[in-house]
């Protein structure tokens, strides 16, 4: 049986999914993608992951830097989006990389190619956001782009992390050097 809880945080309503051994969801509410790998029969009710994974995203939003290997995860994909995901687990705090990064190294650990813009797309599938940390994850240009939650919500995380200033301002004027 999947639990899930809805968890307040500073960028919004998030909803947190999980079952007896790990957390399985963590989607900002009304975010693309919201809840699509979530069973129809998911019901609220209490479950300790779902406590740890709320006191974890209390203390990420904190400042602190909670370790985000202390919470079980779970996602259901395809193995494709799993090697991707593994990935971006290993982007640390406070680091960001890029989508032709990922698909260079997912090339290296397999063999297979893929291009950046599949790549894009699993990273936009991820569903469960912050702790696998699919806003770290930048243009080629260093710039923000696509994010499910919202790319406001995907600067703000940035800003938490201290990697850059991403005020709308300055990524209006990143938009105005690459002709956008």
């Amino acid at each position: 049986m999947t639990a899930i809880r809805r968890c307040d945080t500073p960028l919004g309503p998030c909803l947190l999914a999980g079952d007896e051994a790990a957390l399985t969801g963590l989607w900002f509410v009304g975010a693309k993608h919201f809840a699509r790998t979530l069973p129809e029969d998911a019901r609220e009710c209490r479950l300790s992951v779902l406590d740890d994974a709320e006191a974890w995203l209390r203390a990420y939003f904190a400042g602190e830097r909670p370790d985000p290997k202390a919470i079980p995860l779970r996602p259901k994909g395809t193995a494709f989006e799993l090697a991707v995901w593994t990935l971006l687990r290993e982007i640390p705090y406070g680091q960001t990389t890029t989508y032709g990064a990922l698909a260079q190294a997912l090339m290296q650990g397999s063999g297979k190619r893929a291009c950046a813009q599949a790549v894009g797309g699993a990273v936009g599938r991820n569903p469960v956001s912050i702790l696998i940390p699919c806003h770290r994850v930048l243009g080629r240009d260093g710039g923000l782009t696509g994010y499910a939650g919202g790319v406001e919500k995907k600067a703000a995380l940035l800003r938490l992390e201290e990697i850059g200033d991403f005020s709308p301002k300055n990524e209006s004027r990143r938009e105005a050097k690459r002709g956008v």
